[in-house]
């Protein structure tokens, strides 16, 4: 007989009210955190949230306005060979796969939901190149609900704040729900996402300027790679033996 899955812990009070005070001392020191794509509609939208896979945002926007130039809505991607994409896309990265979503999503979205991102998680995941993170963070900007989208900067700050222990983004985003109100979530995705590029970097967190600093217990990161407040230069090892001046 196969074990029962184990029910979802309950996070205790204090850890629901230490991740309240996250945020709140996030929103404090990130006031202007918001999505870093520009776009001016829902297919715009749509379409550089696609690009965004493994590349940044900053590379995605210098792309987009010769592409929306040429492809100004769902119709006109619908019209498009995927190859006539590539061009315009290539710095992004993984761009053949790319501009073959995007073509068959704004195909989908041109026939089935009459040029218009559709509205649900469900069929947002059904449009091709669209997972559940990037659903997520469209369903955010057309106001669609709440929703905790777990991207690589989430993961990596949820868990050195000890909010999640799990790799796995979809068990990363029920811990981070099940911790905070859902009024919360949308604005808590994007203030870490934002910590997590500004100062909770992979490689060299700042730890001597985070606000959160003294919420965090640091889980995973070690003392030499985090970055710490300035300090002067240590003196020579005293163990080091001088050397004796030659003799005449």
């Amino acid at each position: 007989m196969a074990p029962r899955a184990r029910a979802p812990r309950i996070p205790p009070p204090a850890e629901r009210a230490r991740a309240r005070e996250v945020l709140d001392r996030l929103g404090g020191a990130l006031p202007e955190a918001r999505i870093a794509l520009d776009f001016r509609n829902d297919v715009q939208l749509l379409v550089s949230v696609i690009l965004s896979a493994q590349c940044t945002d900053v590379r995605v926007n210098q792309v987009t306005p010769a592409l929306f130039r040429r492809y100004p809505d769902a119709a006109a991607f619908a019209r498009a060979r995927p190859e006539a994409l590539w061009p315009l896309i290539q710095s992004c990265g993984l761009y053949r796969n790319k501009a073959r979503n995007i073509v068959a999503a704004m195909r989908a979205v041109a026939a089935e939901h009459g040029g218009r991102v559709p509205r649900t998680r469900e069929a947002l995941e059904a449009l091709p190149g669209v997972g559940r993170k990037s659903a997520g963070v469209v369903l955010i900007q057309l106001g669609e609900g709440h929703h905790f989208p777990v991207d690589t900067h989430v993961g990596r700050v949820s868990r050195r704040l000890g909010f999640a222990r799990e790799l796995d983004p979809s068990r990363v985003e029920r811990r981070l729900m099940a911790l905070l109100p859902p009024d919360r979530w949308n604005q808590g995705h994007q203030l870490l996402v934002w910590h997590g590029r500004r100062t909770c970097k992979a490689r060299a967190p700042d730890c001597g300027r985070c606000p959160v600093e003294g919420l965090c217990p640091r889980r995973g990161v070690r003392g030499a790679a985090a970055t710490a407040p300035t300090r002067a230069a240590a003196p020579s090892s005293p163990n080091r033996r001088a050397r004796r001046p030659s003799r005449p």
